[in-house]
């Protein structure tokens, strides 16, 4: 017999994600339906105000999880295997150290077979040119690189081998959605494929956003975006955006997505902001750097007639001495 709780249906997922995220949900045995409601083995006494019950459940089967275990590599190399991979819908993305490149296929066939939601890997060469899409290599899998990406309720459709996207910040997308307020006009300088922009008419009710980038291939997924999740007021542009935006409306918010030099073009982009706007900008720099940076920037902005003030967050560790950096940037 197994220790479950009786759930209702509707409510399964929520349940199921949030006892797995405590530690508590029984991997050892499978969910089965009872009628309207899920039993969900669980390793705990009790959760939440649901009924427990002792019930007979089938066995499930453990799989490993982690393709590091299953990778038909020498085990003098195993230590190097990366920890750690993109997945931009079904295709996912890895970077190998020189010691591993000649197993690519057996390290791409090992992240399938513990993954079913991956459909093809590419080992990533690293990002190129002035479009800044990745140098991608089959090693495993069928099909190509593209794909639909999921968030938020939002659908993405993306090609990582010919745009620029990066799934790591599904979350800076939400957060700046949830900042928007209605009736605002929204420029997103370096926009990609508009993941900015398609979550935010989905979350928020902005007047417009218009989404620049230099890639045309860039337009082209970002206009599939606005009519695939139903958009009307997402307007996406082909071009220089430190050109382009000097004939669009001033902006009540901008989004600056090109962590290596986005501060470059601050300057352009606070004398198209309306007062009280907010620029959101990235940076990646050396963390002892940071501090005199922010300085710069305030002091850059007066220097120019702008006053600005910054609240920021670090968002990840981008090497050892540095840093990936989110800046909302006020127009006083």
């Amino acid at each position: 017999m197994v220790r479950c709780v009786r759930v209702p249906k509707r409510e399964g997922e929520q349940v199921r994600s949030a006892l797995f995220a405590e530690g508590m949900l029984d991997l050892g045995a499978r969910i089965r339906a009872e009628g309207d409601f899920l039993l969900i083995p669980v390793l705990c006494e009790s959760y939440g105000d649901y009924e427990v019950v002792d019930a007979d459940m089938a066995v499930q089967e453990q799989r490993p999880t982690d393709y590091r275990e299953v990778a038909d590599v020498p085990e003098d190399l195993r230590e190097h295997l990366p920890s750690s991979f993109d997945v931009v819908g079904d295709v996912a993305m890895i970077k190998l150290p020189d010691e591993l490149k000649p197993y690519a296929t057996q390290i791409g066939e090992a992240l399938l077979s513990v993954n079913h939601s991956i459909r093809i890997v590419f080992e990533d060469h690293g990002v190129k040119g002035e479009f800044r899409i990745r140098d991608l290599e089959r090693i495993a899998g069928e099909g190509t690189s593209e794909t639909v990406h999921k968030e938020f309720g939002v659908r993405l459709y993306t090609d990582p081998a010919r745009v620029y996207f990066n799934p790591r910040l599904s979350s800076e997308r939400s957060r700046i959605a949830h900042l928007v307020r209605d009736g605002e006009t929204v420029i997103d300088m370096f926009g990609g494929v508009a993941p900015f922009g398609t979550v935010m008419c989905r979350l928020a009710r902005p007047k417009v956003v218009y989404s620049i980038d230099l890639n045309p291939d860039a337009e082209h997924f970002a206009r599939m975006n606005a009519e695939r999740n139903h958009i009307s007021n997402l307007n996406p542009m082909t071009g220089d955006s430190s050109e382009l935006v000097y004939g669009l409306p001033m902006a009540d918010r901008i989004i600056m997505n090109l962590p290596q030099i986005a501060d470059r073009f601050l300057p352009i982009a606070l004398d198209r902001l309306e007062h009280g706007g907010i620029i959101h900008m990235y940076k990646i720099i050396e963390r002892e750097d940071f501090p005199p940076f922010l300085d710069g920037l305030v002091a850059d902005a007066a220097a120019r007639g702008h006053e600005i003030s910054i609240e920021h967050s670090e968002l990840k560790t981008y090497s050892p001495t540095m840093s990936v950096y989110s800046l909302d940037i006020s127009k006083v």
